[in-house]
């Protein structure tokens, strides 16, 4: 029987720059259905692995095969377009037909893109990066290649997103350092490590099993290495120059030995404790704080909270419900429309925000930390230098003395994680921290924060992180309606899947899944393919309704009344839309 052809074969691929090796000779193959997701540290290539991979960038030696006339999406991590053609325009880059369109309008509304004719140049980066993500999944293509999909998409949205590449029979070779999602999406992981590739057949839990399992064996390796090393090493200097063909057969593997013998495995350095931070009794108070930008924008109305000592609170909800715009107001930097935020007198923030520190390129890493403070006091006598910050960090010493124009984008947020780190702050507020650092800074991070002895506060989609840091939440539904919650994230999912079951029949939930189980493997019925054209034609008139109603309530010529009912009626609207939109989504994927 002929061996069936991959998808995508990969083999002695190297790619350098200058002196910097990022990759070599590294081989491996994706097959049809198979959902992989490529790890590594920050500036050691996963993107330029995918660019390579994708034909955007070229390479030194070796060779990229696709299987003949495969059809590949790729989504680049920073995607760029037209700045003059709209959101549809970017979709489609001709005008579509009417089926597509719709299903444009459903996966764009999934990631809360909603005005399709929108030109591409007013969007936000996170709203260009989900339009590119739409326009990849609508171009239905045999593979897609994904860089950091989950960035800049909030929960709702991943969820989404996850059940999508779940569903079906989809290929995928993804770059991601959302470990839910590389554990619920993917069945095989790459990890790009120390120039070389990894492959481990199990996701991301049993990655994390087999990964300690081969650094283990490798020590084990270098500590054998090193007692046989220290044996052969006095022969090779008792013994004479002039050496027989057997001496020269134990020279050459003498030096084989010494390679191995002077490796070294990356050991994470002991847990960074300091003892030094203290904070009062008194934090901050919430009386009663009101904050809107519009009737229909209410961002809390008297919220009333007294943050406790030592609490590590996180803060989670959808993209413009206010999560950022409460931290602003409690960092001073908004102000409330009533009441106000009263913050304790020994209270030092440290804020990290989305947008980041605009660092001088010319400086070194190094002088970046060592202008804020040439050591960090951790109390009990001992002190941290900047550089052994640093290197706690994962900064190397020869990284410390790169030039911060020579970082990448996720080094880039890793350098301005410790610019705030390093001010020694006793209340530390982390707006998104997880975005575009590699899985071994997160892991180091989790450990920081749960040593820390201030406080904290973390706005963040990254499920994994929060559970691992919060232990208290509060969820911004929207509408000004916050849910002060007792517990980290996954033990929030859990009760609220409780509270759905209860309003959700016994007798309906078997048929439900079965219809999910069964739906991608069969052709569309009579009464489904009826279904489908009445949503099709259901949802543009929802659609026109509340475009109109939208109009109506910015027109300023309703009156109080109108006002009310139009009010009232809008998000029911936006409900129904999403129901249907749901259902029709759902029908698409099956055979027509």
């Amino acid at each position: 029987m002929a061996k069936e052809i991959p998808y995508l074969d990969v083999q002695n691929l190297t790619k350098s720059f200058g002196a910097l090796v990022l990759f070599e000779d590294i081989s491996f193959s994706i097959a049809e259905r198979q959902r992989v997701g490529l790890i590594a540290k920050n500036g050691t290539g996963k993107s330029t692995l995918l660019s390579v991979i994708s034909g955007k960038e070229g390479y030194d030696s070796g060779s990229v095969i696709f299987r003949r006339d495969l059809k590949v999406g790729y989504l680049e991590q920073s995607p760029t377009f037209n700045p003059d053609e709209t959101v549809l325009d970017a979709c489609f880059n001709h005008k579509g037909e009417n089926e597509k369109v719709l299903k444009a309008k459903q996966v764009l509304t999934q990631l809360k893109i909603k005005d399709l004719s929108q030109p591409m140049g007013q969007l936000s980066g996170g709203q260009q990066k989900r339009v590119a993500l739409a326009n990849v999944l609508l171009t239905e293509p045999d593979m897609l290649i994904l860089d950091e999909p989950t960035n800049h998409l909030d929960l709702e949205m991943i969820e989404w997103l996850e059940g999508y590449l779940s569903h079906g029979n989809k290929t995928l070779l993804m770059v991601t350092h959302d470990r839910f999602f590389l554990d619920r999406v993917c069945g095989v992981i790459l990890e790009l490590d120390d120039n070389t590739i990894y492959t481990y057949r199990g996701n991301y839990s049993y990655y994390l099993e087999k990964r300690q399992e081969r650094i283990d064996a490798r020590r084990s390796e270098i500590a054998r290495a090193n007692n046989l090393y220290r044996t052969e090493l006095e022969w090779m200097r008792r013994m004479p120059q002039a050496r027989g063909h057997k001496a020269r057969y134990r020279e050459e593997a003498f030096y084989e030995l010494e390679k191995i013998a002077k490796q070294r495995i990356e050991e994470r350095q002991m847990r960074l404790k300091s003892n030094n931070v203290y904070i009062g009794s008194k934090i901050f108070e919430c009386q009663y704080i009101s904050k809107s930008w519009s009737p229909e924008c209410v961002i809390m109305k008297d919220f009333y909270y007294n943050f406790s000592r030592y609490e590590k609170m996180g803060i989670v909800g959808n993209n413009g419900t206010g999560k950022s715009t409460f931290i602003k107001m409690l960092l001073g930097m908004e102000k409330p429309d009533d009441g106000r935020i009263v913050i304790g007198d020994t209270v030092r923030f440290g804020y990290f925000s989305q947008e980041g520190l605009q660092f001088d390129e010319s400086q070194k890493v190094i002088d970046v930390i060592s202008d804020i403070a040439d050591y960090i006091d951790m109390g009990g006598g001992r002190h941290l230098t900047a550089s052994q910050f640093l290197q706690y960090f994962m900064f190397t010493p020869e990284q410390q003395h790169n030039y911060v124009y020579k970082l990448s984008g996720g080094e880039r947020r890793k350098l301005y994680l410790c610019t705030v780190l390093m001010r020694n702050p006793n209340f530390l507020v982390l707006d998104e921290p997880t975005n575009d650092l590699d899985i071994v800074t997160l892991q180091i991070l989790e450990e920081y924060l749960a040593d820390f002895p201030g406080c904290v506060i973390v706005v963040s989609h990254d499920r994994y992180f929060m559970d691992k840091v919060v232990d208290h939440l509060l969820v911004f539904k929207g509408n000004g309606e916050i849910k002060d919650f007792p517990g980290n994230y996954s033990q929030y999912r859990e009760w609220s899947a409780l509270q759905s079951e209860k309003s959700t029949t016994v007798e309906t939930r078997p048929k439900e899944k079965e219809r999910y189980r069964n739906e991608s493997r069969r052709k569309m019925t009579y009464r489904e393919k009826t279904e489908f054209e009445r949503l099709e034609k259901e949802i543009t008139q929802l659609e026109d309704e509340q475009r109109r109603i939208e109009e109506e309530l910015c027109s300023g010529t309703l009156s109080v009344a109108e006002l009310t009912e139009k009010s009232r009626r809008l998000p029911l609207l936006k409900d129904e839309i999403d129901e249907k939109s749901m259902r029709w989504l759902e029908l698409s994927e099956i055979e027509n």
